[in-house]
């Protein structure tokens, strides 16, 4: 009976509390080390403010409403970019992994694209799509995009050959061995492609941010930048830390969900 509570008891909080707890003793030690560092006179205040100081300063932006707007615009931008990079990037791995004409065209692109500093092409996205929300989208995608389609490819060719020929034995067509059989299969190897290019999403909305300027995170940090305000450029810091460690760990829990059935998720447990 109590194996059974245990398992139908809501999972959330749990692993809610499990990562504070596992992220709680080394963020205070750096925490203490920032403000004994800060405090020690070797360096000014104004090359770094006291932890406290920052945390107030975060403080009186969620009071103002800044902090809400700011993280609320670059959360929005990051993750539209993001679920536009994982269709996209899905659906033209998959193209190329079934067709050998599209992967003929786009294996290049692919080739050249994905080592080359994407952030050369910011210039052409405020020439051609100005300074707001869609030119920030599309420097995002076009970053993001690349991790989803090569692991998309590189999960789908490594998909067991029997496996395929079994299907194909029992009578599946080409658009069931592949919705069915082959992109399950290659699943851990795009959830890995996801979670390179969530937080690659979140850098390139900052970086456009900080370069486009206007709300966000990133605009903020180079508002207060111009203006010499050293507290709130750390306290734009510390927000994006934290932004960023939530969208990874949410992104391993949804890994740990959608792969139960994955040997990765069975292995030995103390809970």
């Amino acid at each position: 009976m109590a194996r059974v509570t245990q398992a139908t008891a809501p999972w959330l909080p749990r692993l809610a509390s499990r990562i504070a707890w596992g992220a709680l003793f080394p963020i205070v030690l750096l925490g203490i080390g920032w403000e004994l560092l800060a405090s020690s006179g070797h360096v000014t205040p104004f090359q770094l403010p006291r932890l406290s100081a920052v945390f107030i300063r975060i403080w009186d932006d969620a009071q103002t409403g800044e902090l809400a707007i700011n993280a609320g615009l670059t959360l929005y931008r990051t993750l539209v970019g993001f679920a536009i990079s994982v269709v996209g990037g899905v659906l033209l791995g998959a193209g190329m992994a079934r067709s050998v004409s599209i992967r003929w065209f786009f294996d290049p692109i692919i080739s050249v694209g994905f080592p080359m500093p994407k952030i050369a092409f910011l210039p052409i996205m405020v020439l051609w799509l100005g300074f707001f929300d869609v030119s920030k989208i599309a420097m995002i995608v076009l970053d993001a995009i690349f991790p989803v389609v090569t692991a998309t490819l590189a999960g789908l060719n490594s998909v067991e050959r029997e496996l395929i020929w079994s299907a194909r034995n029992m009578g599946a067509s080409e658009r069931e061995l592949l919705w069915q059989v082959m992109l399950p299969a290659a699943l851990p190897q795009i959830l890995t492609g996801l979670q390179v290019s969530l937080p690659l999403c979140l850098i390139v909305a900052v970086v456009a941010e900080m370069a486009m300027g206007g709300y966000g995170l990133g605009g903020a940090m180079n508002t207060a930048s111009r203006f010499a305000d050293s507290r709130g450029v750390f306290a734009g810091i510390v927000e994006i830390a934290a932004v960023g460690y939530c969208l990874i760990k949410l992104m391993s829990l949804i890994r740990r969900r959608l792969l139960l059935w994955h040997q990765e998720a069975l292995e030995p447990t103390t809970a």
